[in-house]
């Protein structure tokens, strides 16, 4: 468990600085340089004149952010509220700061964490979409995010509404370790009726935030954030988008950072597939089931995951309903009709079947066939 702020690599004492240094708007990766190139520590350059600061590179609008803002920050209460949060800093020098992510161009000096962050070399992928999915899109992110997870690939998102969250929530159901990545503070839950989410992803994983404490979410913040969660991946995964959805600036983000990008296709009639249509016409790969992601992502994960052996049904009830299932929604009341089985008789086999996770109810009575199981 993370249980002090201090950073393997940084003496608390050092450490306060940068976590000074991030309070101010403007000063990141590159102006973080040119301050340790200029002063032996930040502790030094934290105290240094105007003029000082000037001499180091700093432009002037930097400068003045400094100066202006540095004597109404405590460092002291930072690293209090650090600690009582339980949360863990990792600037960009310390061995456990996510190799990944410091690939990127302007990947952020320091990192918040509560939590636990994975090994390095563990498989991240990123899921974004619509915050407004459609039935396709719940059933979609479910399957394939639950296929993933038993494939040892670790999921990173936003803790959105929609795709976002039904993305960590489907990890966690299924034994997996998710990542969120804050738009904000990580003592500021966005939006939060999710905080109950966040709670359960700090225990199979973890928050973080290139945002200090107290910091509110506003919206230049989240095109900021995604860039993180790409960073951290070796590919996005897009489900539901609309033409100007943010999940798109994710993955233009990850070409930028020559991650993979993968889509779902969807109906040319839907507002939500016209953005992940356009990233698939744009060279983005088309997505079907999760082996498409395995194969380009981690040869070994899909090749545990072509080793799920098909379901044998148990008797000939199930073999009956077994039948009629697909990855279409298909009504009870139809089910009843094709097999001609009573409704009491079909409503026990689908309970039975979704015990065993090969049938899936997926609203008001419609049930699907699991996508990982294959039948003859």
């Amino acid at each position: 468990m993370l249980k002090s702020p201090l950073s393997p690599m940084a003496s608390k004492d050092e450490l306060k600085y940068w976590i000074g240094f991030s309070r101010i708007p403007g000063i990141g990766k590159v102006r973080i340089a040119q301050l340790r190139e200029r002063f032996v520590n930040l502790e030094d350059a934290w105290n240094a004149p105007v003029s000082e600061l000037k001499q180091a590179g700093l432009d002037s609008r930097s400068v003045n952010a400094i100066a202006a803002l540095r004597p109404r920050i405590s460092l002291d209460d930072e690293m209090e509220k650090l600690e009582r949060y339980k949360v863990k800093v990792l600037t960009c020098e310390d061995p456990s700061y996510p190799p990944r992510l410091k690939e990127i161009y302007d990947y952020p000096p320091v990192l918040y964490v509560r939590g636990n962050l994975l090994p390095k070399d563990d498989p991240y992928l990123a899921v974004v979409g619509t915050r407004k999915p459609t039935v396709y899109g719940r059933q979609v992110t479910e399957e394939i995010v639950a296929d993933l997870v038993r494939s040892k690939i670790t999921i990173v998102s936003g803790l959105a509404r929609g795709i976002d969250s039904i993305a960590h929530r489907t990890t966690l159901d299924s034994g997996g370790e998710t990542i969120a990545v804050f738009a904000s503070g990580l003592d500021i839950v966005y939006p939060a009726d999710n905080a109950k989410l966040a709670q359960d992803i700090m225990e199979h994983g973890a928050l973080i935030s290139e945002y200090p404490l107290g910091v509110r979410p506003k919206a230049d913040n989240f095109p900021q954030r995604n860039r993180i969660m790409s960073g951290l991946s070796l590919g996005v995964l897009v489900i539901e988008a609309g033409e100007r959805s943010g999940a798109l600036i994710t993955a233009h983000q990850a070409v930028e950072q020559n991650r993979d990008v993968f889509a779902i296709p969807g109906s040319i009639l839907s507002p939500n597939s016209r953005g992940t249509n356009h990233l698939i016409q744009e060279g983005a790969k088309l997505v079907c089931n999760c082996n498409d992601i395995l194969e380009e992502l981690n040869p070994t994960a899909m090749a545990q995951q072509l080793e799920i052996k098909e379901f044998l049904p148990a008797n000939e009830k199930e073999s009956q309903v077994l039948t009629q299932l697909t990855s279409e929604p298909n009504h009870i009341d139809e089910i009843c009709r094709r097999s001609g089985l009573t409704m009491p008789e079909v409503s026990s086999t689908l309970a039975m079947l979704e015990l065993k996770g090969i049938a899936k109810q997926v609203g008001n009575m419609n049930y699907v066939l699991s996508s990982r199981v294959g039948k003859e």
